[in-house]
C-alpha cells in the first residue's frame, strides 16, 4: 500500500509539473522578415517570453541564424502574391495570435525632386506598404482561429505627414500609406475583436538605421513587446512609438 500511495503521490507531482509547462506558452506569432534586426530579434524575444513563433525570409537557404533560433521558418516576398499565396497555403488551419509585419525597405536616394526614380518608388510601396496588406489579407483566416486578434505594422516616424521635414520620397509616402492601411483595416476588423495597430521602432542600429541610430536592436523591440503585450482592443487604430507614446499623424 505505501509503494501504491507513493506512486501515486509520484504520478500528481509529474502531472502538476506538466500543467506549467503547457501553460507557458503565450500563443502562436508570426514576424516577416524575420531573417536579421529587428525580426530576428523580434523572434528571439517572443520566443524567450514562451511564444511559439514562425519566422519568414524570402531566402530561406541564407536565413542561418533565423534557423538557429528554433523558429520554424518559412519562405516569403511580401511584394510578391503567389508567394504570399503559398504561405497562407502552407499555414492552412494554424492558428496565429498576433501578426508582425516586420518586412521593410527603404530607399535613400530620392530625397530631391530631381532624384526621383520612379521605379525604386512603387518597389518600396509594394514591400513596405501594400506588402503587410497582402499578408493580413492572406492571413486573415489564422488570425481569426487565434485568441489575440493582433495585427503590428512596422512603420515609421517618417511616415507623419504633421511631422515630415521632407526628403526620402519612397520611404516617408510608403509609410504614410501604411498608417492609412492600418487605420482602414481596424475599422473594418473592430467588430471581430481585433486590435491592429502601427508602431515605430525608434532610431534602431540595424542596416536600415545605420550606425549612428540612438537604440541597440534589443532595446527597441523589448520596448515594443512591452507595447504589444499591453494592447487592448481601444488601442486599434493607433500610431505608437516604441515606449508606447502616441505619435501625431
Amino acid at each position: 500500500m505505501k509503494i501504491l500511495a507513493f506512486a501515486t503521490t509520484l504520478l500528481a507531482g509529474v502531472l502538476v509539473l506538466a500543467v506549467p509547462a503547457a501553460a507557458d506558452k503565450q500563443g502562436t506569432v508570426l514576424v516577416t522578415g524575420a531573417n536579421r534586426g529587428l525580426g530576428l530579434e523580434f523572434v528571439k524575444q517572443l520566443q524567450a517570453q514562451g511564444y511559439e513563433v514562425i519566422g519568414t525570409a524570402r531566402k530561406p537557404g541564407e536565413a542561418a541564424a533565423l534557423k538557429d533560433s528554433g523558429a520554424r521558418v518559412e519562405q516569403l516576398d511580401v511584394a510578391s502574391a503567389s508567394s504570399v499565396e503559398a504561405l497562407a497555403a502552407t499555414l492552412k488551419g494554424v492558428p496565429i495570435d498576433i501578426l508582425i509585419n516586420n518586412a521593410g525597405m527603404a530607399n535613400r536616394t530620392d530625397s530631391s525632386l530631381a532624384s526621383l526614380d520612379f521605379g525604386a518608388m512603387e518597389r518600396t510601396f509594394q514591400v513596405n506598404s501594400l506588402g503587410p496588406l497582402r499578408v493580413t489579407q492572406a492571413l486573415l483566416p489564422n488570425l481569426l482561429a487565434g485568441e489575440k486578434k493582433t495585427i503590428v505594422n512596422i512603420t515609421s516616424r517618417l511616415g507623419s505627414i504633421e511631422l515630415s521635414t521632407g526628403g526620402l520620397y519612397s520611404y516617408r509616402t510608403s509609410k504614410t500609406a501604411l498608417n492609412q492601411i492600418n487605420k482602414i483595416v481596424s475599422v473594418e476588423l473592430a467588430e471581430q475583436g481585433f486590435t491592429s495597430i502601427v508602431i515605430h521602432p525608434g532610431w534602431v542600429k540595424t542596416d536600415m538605421g545605420g550606425a549612428e541610430a540612438a537604440l541597440e536592436i534589443p532595446e527597441s523591440i523589448s520596448g515594443m513587446l512591452n507595447v504589444i503585450n499591453s494592447l487592448t482592443v481601444d488601442s486599434t487604430g493607433k500610431f505608437f512609438n516604441f515606449n508606447g507614446e502616441e505619435i501625431p499623424w
